[in-house]
C-alpha cells in the first residue's frame, strides 16, 4: 500500500496545505517519511489524516466560485467501528460545505471495504448540499453492494458511467463537468 499515491496531477492548480480557506491549509507531508498504517501496513506519507485510524484522503482540487471538491480516498471506509463519516464530516465536509461547497466527487478506487452503520451523517451531507450533490466514482463493486445496503446510495451517486469514469485523464473542472452531466440525467 505505501506505492499507492494520491492523484498529483492537479498539484499546480490546487493544493489544499496552500489553502488558507482548506480544512488541511498548512498540513506538511513528508516526501520520504512513512508514518501513517492501515491496520498495520504503511501508506504513502502524501495521503492526509481525517483523524481515522482507516481511512486516508487527499483533497485534490477545489474551485470555490464553482462550489466544487474533488477528494480522493484511500484505506477501509469504517462506520461500524471508526465511525468515518462522522471524522469525515465533522473535520473536512463541514468545513468545505461553510465555505460554499456544494458539489462533492469522491473517488473510491482504493477504498479496499467498507463498514457500515447507520446513514445519519450521509443525510446530514445531503441535506448540506442543499440543491447540490455528491458523487462517487470508482468505488470497487463490492464496496458499492455494502454501501447500498446501507442507504448510502439515497444520498452519494453511484453506478453507471461513474463506476468506470478514466477521471485522471480530465482536467478537474472537466472532470466537474462530465459528472455534474452524468448527475443532471439521472435528474431528469
Amino acid at each position: 500500500m505505501h506505492t499507492i499515491e494520491p492523484h498529483y496531477n492537479w498539484i499546480e492548480q490546487y493544493s489544499a496545505s496552500e489553502d488558507p480557506r482548506s480544512p488541511l491549509f498548512e498540513t506538511e507531508n513528508s516526501l520520504d517519511t512513512f508514518t501513517n498504517t492501515i491496520y498495520g501496513y504503511y501508506i504513502h506519507p502524501q495521503w492526509d489524516s481525517l483523524e481515522s485510524d482507516t481511512l486516508f484522503l487527499k483533497i485534490l482540487f477545489v474551485d470555490y466560485d464553482l462550489g466544487i471538491g474533488v477528494i480522493e480516498f484511500i484505506g477501509e471506509w469504517n462506520d461500524a467501528i471508526e465511525n468515518d463519516i462522522m471524522q469525515l464530516k465533522r473535520n473536512i465536509i463541514d468545513l468545505m460545505t461553510h465555505e460554499g461547497i456544494r458539489k462533492f466527487i469522491l473517488i473510491g478506487e482504493n477504498v479496499f471495504n467498507f463498514h457500515g452503520s447507520d446513514d445519519s451523517y450521509y443525510e446530514e451531507w445531503f441535506e448540506d448540499v442543499e440543491d447540490g450533490w455528491i458523487a462517487g466514482i470508482n468505488f470497487q463493486e463490492h464496496v458499492i453492494r455494502e454501501m447500498h445496503q446501507y442507504n448510502i446510495d439515497n444520498y452519494v451517486n453511484f453506478g453507471g458511467q461513474l463506476d468506470e469514469l478514466p477521471w485522471r485523464t480530465y482536467a478537474p473542472r472537466k472532470l466537474f463537468d462530465v459528472v455534474d452531466k452524468l448527475i443532471q440525467r439521472r435528474l431528469g
